[in-house]
């Protein structure tokens, strides 16, 4: 016969006391839920003393405890009226298969379908899913200094941390199975929920911790279930979500059965993340044996989890890029599969021109990337005007992507509107790009941003003030927007060299004073021969109302650098005439360009040539200038040489027009020596006649086609004939950017091109 009163264990008595305290009640209302008139009862239940079996029951189920496990020695028979007989508790490895069965549809729907951006239909997550590559150490906690940050090519601003100093990397799921307790950091857009959704469905679908029941929660939606209840116990949120008893839950948490992972720390509101930190901390040491993973952005690092290893999501490499398309365009380019992945191979091809560089920069992220894709759907290429791209990027960063996700951050911004936030970006990449500054220390960016706010009208703040309010800013647009970065400990930069380039490009196009524009064109061609430069020219050009004093200033301070050279006038000259004694050419410009090409660089002749018109004329002098090079080596021991020099003098004879230089050229070819001769014998001539016979081929080819002028120019000359070139050819991919220039002033600068100043002067007298 079963004893008619219970106690509790030791081990009873903690498990109750854990669940009477997520209840938040005195032992006064434990006693009114148990309709008792004292709270004597009670008191001596959690003191582990004899209490009535029926009243320790009844404690027992108001607390959602099953009471067989709490009670020291529960009898075997003892069946409540009414109560079923218990069947056995359930063993832990067939609890974790009833609950992960019972919830498998929930958690797939949650995690298993994407809703990507612009696109308004969901997409399977395993259909678009690319594997992410971790890094094993978080890059800016590297000591680096400025210095060692500006040795890195333009083309490599995105990947600092992967260039100078390696980082080792593994695979995502590596990363997980690796540490039981991870934090994933990573900028906007970068994949990190992405990457907590496919644990989720992989653990569901038993490819991955198949002994584990699987639970994904936005840390904010946490947060705000806890305010409203009053309540920010992480037990009680899952207790809730998953609808188990508290014994069941503590069994799985206490034979750490649970794969745990939370998503956007980063995006908890700042009045709830240290109750939100607090208690992540303290439920994850008090259940360690689980596997956890937290998501949160790079710039909200410093918010440390005990016992949680750091880890960055690295950028996508070529070949994820290349993954990541054929899935897009498959999954989302609503066409078959062979369709889709010939459209991903066209997407791979045009990506890897060089004139796409600034696209690859952006698109090692999945969130630009998909923009991209989307973009390169309907047109089949890139965008010409790349400021579209940028202004949609800078939008996603600025507000969009957030508002997609649902996500309301905490105002630091002094109520700027999304103007507002472009208007300081802007004057912050103008004024360090201005300064040559790529990389830049905390504390110069924060007196930027003061300089900044003491500008605004109204602005009346103390010192003190408005280095913190600086300070708080530059954390707001780092962890709110990812556009500033810490690339190492205290040094910063924009996150992509292409936002700085658009946002000081922007800036220069913004002002809206006629005379204050021209200012600063003025200032912005001042930059004509910085190479840094030529990407703010060509998105400034795109982005004018009208590009006509754009190019006119640039047009002027081309010519300018070479205008005060006598020398380098006379080979201008030069130029000019070589191009007119050239019969019907297309463009005279393009001859002249081809023939400063050509003096300047003769070994590159053949380029030139292929670049040029396809008058014969010019064909024919880029080969003589081509053999004239080949003539100057050595191969005095190549002796079937000799006969190479004969068939290339036969294939110059069949351009050759005028009868004189034909003459020149038959006879030059005639003295060379028949290629049967002996070696000894072909040595010879080589010693004794070769050199005279390329002199005298030079001095033909000068005589009647004045292409082996002997110009001659000092190191300096050399510098600024090569930054008069490229200058030019900036101004022409301009002209070519699809900017507004009216069809007078486009034809104008075409028509005066490398022309030397005198000719200039006379066109202007000309009124041409």
């Amino acid at each position: 016969m079963a004893k008619r009163s219970l106690r509790a264990s030791p081990a009873g008595i903690q498990r109750a006391k854990r669940a009477f305290a997520l209840k938040g009640w005195t032992q006064d209302n434990l006693a009114g839920e148990v309709n008792l008139k004292t709270r004597q009862p009670v008191w001596r239940f959690f003191t582990g003393q004899p209490v009535d079996r029926q009243v320790f029951v009844e404690i027992c189920q108001v607390l959602d405890l099953d009471w067989r496990e709490i009670a020291a020695d529960p009898p075997a028979d003892f069946v409540e009226p009414g109560e079923r007989l218990t069947p056995p508790p359930l063993t832990v490895d067939k609890l974790v298969a009833e609950v992960r069965s019972q919830h498998y549809d929930t958690l797939q729907h949650q995690c298993g379908i994407l809703q990507l951006l612009d696109i308004n239909r969901p997409v399977n997550i395993d259909d678009i899913y690319v594997d992410v590559n971790i890094l094993a150490a978080v890059a800016n906690q590297q000591w680096l200094d400025i210095a060692e940050l500006n040795t890195l090519a333009p083309t490599e601003f995105g990947r600092v941390g992967l260039g100078g100093v390696e980082i080792p990397q593994l695979s995502g799921m590596e990363a997980v199975e690796t540490y039981s307790k991870l934090r994933v950091l990573g900028k906007p857009g970068v994949g990190k929920t992405t990457l907590l959704q496919h644990l989720a469905v992989q653990c569901n679908q038993g490819e991955f911790a198949a002994d584990q029941v699987p639970i994904f929660m936005a840390l904010r939606e946490f947060a705000e279930a806890a305010n409203r209840r009053d309540d920010s116990s992480l037990f009680s949120y899952i207790h809730q979500t998953l609808g188990l008893t508290t014994a069941q839950l503590e069994t799985l948490l206490s034979e750490g059965r649970m794969l745990v992972l939370m998503d956007g720390m980063d995006e908890v509101l700042n009045q709830d993340i240290s109750a939100v930190i607090r208690e992540i901390r303290s439920f994850s040491d008090q259940y360690h044996r689980n596997r956890y993973v937290v998501s949160c952005r790079t710039a909200a690092q410093k918010l440390a989890l005990h016992g949680f290893t750091d880890v960055e999501i690295a950028p996508f490499s070529p070949a994820q890029i290349a993954t990541f398309a054929q899935k897009w365009f498959v999954a989302l380019g609503r066409a078959a599969t062979p369709e889709g992945q010939a459209k991903a191979a066209k997407f791979v091809e045009k990506l890897d021109l060089p004139e796409n560089w600034q696209f690859r920069q952006l698109v090692v992220t999945p969130l630009f990337l998909h923009l991209a894709c989307w973009l390169f759907q309907g047109e089949g290429q890139f965008p010409s005007k790349r400021t579209a791209f940028y202004k949609q990027g800078l939008d996603l960063l600025l507000g969009k992507w957030d508002e997609t996700k649902g996500v309301e951050r905490d105002d630091i911004y002094r109520g700027f509107l999304l103007p507002q936030k472009m208007k300081l970006l802007s004057q912050l990449a103008a004024v360090t790009f201005e300064q040559g500054q790529y990389f830049f220390e905390q504390r110069t960016i924060e007196q930027y941003i003061e300089d900044y706010l003491q500008n605004l009208p109204g602005t009346l703040l103390e010192p003190e003030e408005l280095q913190l309010e600086s300070e708080a800013m530059l954390k707001a647009i780092e962890a709110q927007h990812g556009l500033l970065i810490e690339r190492a400990r205290g040094i910063f930069s924009f996150s992509y060299l292409a936002f700085q380039e658009y946002l000081t490009a922007r800036k220069i196009v913004a002002t809206h004073n006629l005379s204050a524009l021209e200012q600063a064109l003025g200032g912005l061609v001042d930059h004509i021969t910085d190479p840094h430069w030529r990407e703010v020219f060509l998105l400034t050009a795109a982005m004018l109302r009208s590009a006509d004093s754009l190019v006119q200033l640039m047009k002027q301070e081309i010519d300018a650098l070479v205008a005060q050279d006598p020398h380098l006038q006379d080979f201008l000259m030069w130029a000019s005439e070589k191009s007119q004694a050239i019969p019907a050419e297309p463009k005279l410009a393009t001859t002249r360009a081809f023939y400063l090409a050509l003096a300047q660089s003769p070994h590159a002749a053949d380029q030139f040539a292929l670049a040029s018109t396809l008058d014969q004329g010019v064909f024919l002098d880029a080969a003589l200038e081509s053999l004239l090079v080949e003539f100057a080596r050595d191969h005095s021991r190549d002796f079937a040489y000799v006969h190479a020099c004969s068939e290339a003098l036969n294939n110059i004879l069949v351009m050759v027009i005028d009868a004189g230089f034909y003459k020149s050229i038959q006879q030059l070819r005639d003295r060379l020596p028949a290629s049967h001769h002996s070696q000894e014998r072909l040595q010879a001539w080589w010693q004794e006649n070769y050199a005279a016979w390329v002199d005298q081929l030079q001095r033909s080819i000068a005589e009647y086609r004045n292409i082996h002028h002997p110009w001659q120019f000092s190191p300096e000359q050399q510098q600024v004939l090569k930054r008069y070139y490229d200058a030019n050819q900036l101004l022409v991919d301009c002209l070519n950017s699809n900017c507004e220039v009216t069809a007078t002033i486009r034809q104008e600068i075409e028509a005066t091109l490398l022309l030397p100043q005198q000719e200039l002067e006379d066109r202007e007298w000309q009124g041409e």
